[in-house]
């Protein structure tokens, strides 16, 4: 099931965020994700409108979106394979006519599940943050 966030999800989604985020970007040091749980919880969170997937009343998967920019998409390891994603991308879509995102150029299972969704490669350019290269990706209904 598919519900708003509260406050009372953040260490969930958070540890949802970790696991996935070392798993999808083995390319960059497991260290750098560690560093960013401070501004995830902080920042990011905050300042976003996130949906969370339950299964069995735990979190397993949540995306996030800033105005028509999809900042997050997230399945637990253990969880993916099982349509949770397309079921969070899918929710995002019915509330937005379009969608951008970025997704790091090297996170192949990344691209090719955002291009099975309907998603197309708009530019590449450099994440100057992390140094990578990434594609920005649009859906349009």
């Amino acid at each position: 099931m598919i519900t708003p966030a509260t406050s009372h999800d953040t260490d969930a989604i958070l540890s949802v965020w970790l696991q996935t985020s070392k798993q999808a970007h083995d390319f960059i040091t497991p260290d750098f994700w560690d560093s960013q749980l401070p501004a995830m919880r902080e920042v990011y969170l905050p300042a976003a409108d996130t949906y969370v997937y339950r299964l069995e009343d735990a979190v397993c998967g949540f995306y996030s979106m800033v105005g028509d920019t999809l900042a997050a998409i997230f399945v637990l390891p253990s969880h993916q394979g099982q349509g949770i994603g397309k079921q969070l991308i899918n929710h995002a879509k019915a509330r937005h006519q379009t969608i951008t995102l970025r997704v790091y150029k090297d996170n192949q299972a990344g691209v090719g599940f955002y291009k099975a969704q309907g998603f197309v490669v708009t530019q590449e350019q450099m994440d100057a943050h992390k140094g990578q290269l990434e594609c920005v990706m649009v859906f349009n209904t």
